[in-house]
């Protein structure tokens, strides 16, 4: 009986287990955006750290990353996040970017260490890649990540503030103060609404189909495909017009729209450069391929991805840790690039031509 009682004393209760894991692997580091570019994006509020902070993860703030959302470092210390350098950030186990970290600072992180951040066309370069293989850092990319229902959760959230946003830009860009002719997008009684024109189909093309009409305007909708034409009626409703492309019918939508959309359509369509010449001299165009109008409303994309994260985080301590996470959840390693110091992902190596392998098999042989 005595020896029962001297093992159980020596055997640790499991939180101590626990927050002595938290204390290696489970220590974040949140990086802000890199001066040299224009993103304003964050991932996570004071509140979403300090719902983190309670479940026993820590977390190192850069100073003065949340600037671009306007919050501001004590607003974050008051949720218990330790504010540190940009150095100490990325000295961290698991470290969290919007965007990418640039080569230089990547080989600054510890080897073996995690980097959560959205897709960029940064991953795409050579240098960047091999800074993450000779640090054998696990990146993964949040927008690629999947849930349990195989939902983008992440890129959907992107994709439906964009959609949103590009409203707002549409509607201050034909207002007075914009330099616009001084128009609502909406009619008022005796008086025609501005037509819209969306091509493409999509998350953001929806959402933006959605806030157009929502504002009162005359909303259509382009596409070469029927089947997604029926799908973005049904998300969309019956005061969206739909209409396949067409030469003709394209030529004369282009010619009355006040507004144009351009997207990514279910088959490849380039839009015919010839066309602005039928564009009236006032209408607002923007291509989602070339624009992110959530970077004019950071804020919300930090409130609406810490959502996300909170939970990604709550389900990462169950799993014991992001290697748990990664290898019981085939949601999250469709969005990892470099595992273990091996490019995993199909489409990076294609483009690169470098070797890739199937991250399920370095997952099988290592457990």
């Amino acid at each position: 009986m005595a020896d029962n009682k001297k093992n159980m004393e020596f055997e640790p209760e499991p939180s101590e287990v626990l927050l002595d894991e938290m204390g290696g692997n489970f220590v974040i580091g949140l990086l802000g955006n890199n001066p040299d570019n224009d993103e304003t994006r964050f991932l996570l509020t004071p509140e979403a750290c300090g719902m983190l902070t309670a479940s026993g993860i820590h977390i190192k703030m850069e100073a003065g990353a949340a600037v671009d959302i306007s919050f501001k470092d004590e607003q974050y210390a008051e949720f218990g996040v330790e504010i540190v350098t940009r150095e100490q950030a990325l000295k961290c186990g698991i470290v969290l970017s919007y965007l990418p970290p640039s080569s230089a600072e990547i080989r600054k992180m510890e080897t073996g260490a995690v980097l959560l951040t959205m897709m960029d066309n940064s991953l795409f370069e050579l240098e960047h890649i091999q800074a993450l293989l000779d640090r054998r850092i696990t990146a993964g990319c949040l927008d690629n990540f999947y849930s349990y229902n195989d939902e983008p959760v992440f890129a959907n959230i992107i994709d439906e503030i964009d959609g949103r946003a590009a409203v707002m830009y549409a509607q201050d860009y034909l207002s007075f103060l914009g330099g616009g002719k001084g128009v609502l997008l909406g009619s008022v009684a005796g008086l025609n609404p501005c037509e819209v024109l969306v091509i493409g189909d999509g998350n953001d093309i929806y959402a933006a189909c959605k806030a157009a009409i929502a504002s009162g305007a005359y909303v259509t909708l382009m596409n070469n495909d029927i089947s997604a034409l029926q799908m973005a009626k049904q998300v969309c409703g019956d005061m969206l017009n739909t209409i396949a492309i067409h030469p003709r019918v394209l030529f004369n939508k282009v010619k009355t729209a006040d507004v144009i959309f351009i997207g990514t359509t279910t088959r490849p369509f380039e839009f015919p450069k010839k066309l602005s010449v039928a564009m009236k001299e006032s209408v607002y165009l923007l291509d989602f391929e070339e624009s992110h109008p959530s970077v004019s409303v950071p804020r919300t994309v930090a409130m609406a991805l810490s959502n996300g994260l909170v939970n990604f985080f709550d389900e990462m301590i169950i799993k014991n840790g992001f290697e748990g996470m990664l290898v019981s959840t085939p949601g999250v390693q469709a969005g990892i690039v470099t595992y273990n110091g091996r490019l995993v992902d199909k489409l990076i190596g294609s483009y690169l031509g470098f070797p890739c392998v199937d991250i399920s098999v370095m997952l099988t042989a290592a457990n």
